[in-house]
């Protein structure tokens, strides 16, 4: 027993042990928020192994680049009313983009792929059934991947090596893996909102005044959204203004050695 004379002090009470985890993990958040802050800064290298000691895997939602450009990109899962129409304005002004097509839609359009790659467009892989890819087991994974890629294959000839998840939704495995099959795995860091039917005008500033525009952008477009044909000559002409070099993913995106940081900005190194 303890005993404490009348000059003594008891020590004060320390904190109730559920309070400790809680003021200990702060601490660590404002140490590690310090920490990659500068690691992004000074050390896109270490910034990598931050994210591979966390288990992070990242898809590539846009790229660091010191030219003007940016890359638009098409989703296409369903519906063919417009594509024409979308591969006419980008022949007008001499723009090539990305075609991420489902294997339905493949299979129900493929005249409409073969013009696509006729015409210089990237063709890019957004599974064959359209599904949350992060449900999906690998070996489900590889086969949703897989189908697609023989069937582009078979009718262009073309190995296509850009993946989209459906609805933007991956996890460490779908991101492994897309690797592991010769994939590069990509998202967009500016969503034009045209699925969302608000108008051509509504396209048009959402895309051309997004807080995310910037070099190495890449920007997320339907090509079976109702208003896009309508907004597509305006939405060009805009980021052009801009000074914006518009280009397809396979040649904004780096295929080199990179690193990825937090925001899924690519780093080449």
């Amino acid at each position: 027993m303890q005993f404490f004379s009348k000059r003594q002090k008891k020590p004060a009470a320390s904190p109730p042990l559920v309070r400790r985890p809680f003021l200990l993990g702060g601490i660590l958040l404002l140490l590690m928020a310090g920490l990659w802050s500068q690691a992004r800064s000074y050390w896109p290298a270490a910034a990598a192994s931050v994210q591979v000691l966390l288990g992070r895997e990242l898809p590539v939602y846009s790229v660091e680049t010191d030219q003007k450009q940016a890359a638009l990109s098409f989703d296409a899962a369903w519906g063919n009313e417009d594509t024409a129409e979308i591969l006419d304005i980008l022949e007008k002004y001499d723009v090539k983009v990305t075609f991420f097509m489902t294997g339905q839609w493949v299979k129900d359009y493929p005249d409409d792929v073969k013009r696509i790659a006729e015409l210089g467009h990237d063709l890019g892989n957004h599974s064959e059934n359209h599904q949350q890819m992060s449900q999906l087991s690998e070996a489900e994974i590889r086969q949703e991947i897989q189908s697609v890629h023989d069937e582009v294959k078979e009718l262009t000839g073309i190995e296509m090596d850009l993946f989209r998840p459906p609805y933007g939704d991956y996890n460490d495995t779908l991101v492994s893996t897309v690797r592991e099959m010769g994939y590069q795995c990509v998202q967009w860091n500016v969503d034009s909102l045209d699925w969302k039917d608000y108008g051509a005008d509504s396209i048009v500033k959402t895309v051309c005044n997004h807080k995310n525009l910037c070099n190495g952008s890449i920007i997320l477009l339907h090509n079976g959204a109702k208003y896009t044909p309508k907004a597509l000559e305006a939405v060009i002409t805009g980021l052009q203004a801009q000074g914006y070099e518009l280009v397809p993913i396979s040649q904004l995106i780096c295929t080199g050695e990179y690193t990825i940081d937090h925001t899924g900005r690519q780093i080449p190194q």
